[in-house]
């Protein structure tokens, strides 16, 4: 199942509603968000909003003459939690 999922999430050409995959895929959402999570502390799956808030980290060095940090910056846009297969895993 977890090769499955991450064929699915290859061959996806933008981003992918993990409701709907999880249909497609036959499971439980919650069973897909494990699944998930477990391929992100393996390595298979890399967690963009971790990577991005490693760039982000040098944001509250002194870029604004008043940072408030990355949590409360009105130029910083949350936006929805992604995954992606990092570069040194693809085929």
């Amino acid at each position: 199942m977890l090769k499955q999922l991450l064929t699915e999430l290859g061959n996806a050409e933008s981003a992918v509603n993990l409701s709907e995959l999880s249909l497609k895929l036959g499971v439980e959402r919650s069973a897909l968000d494990g699944m998930i999570a477990y391929l992100v502390q393996t390595g298979k799956l890399q967690d963009d909003e971790k990577a991005q808030e490693n760039e982000l980290a040098m944001c509250g060095q002194g870029g604004c003459a008043s940072c408030p940090g990355v949590q409360n910056c009105p130029f910083v846009l949350k936006m929805p939690r992604t995954f992606s297969i990092p570069a040194s895993k693809k085929d």
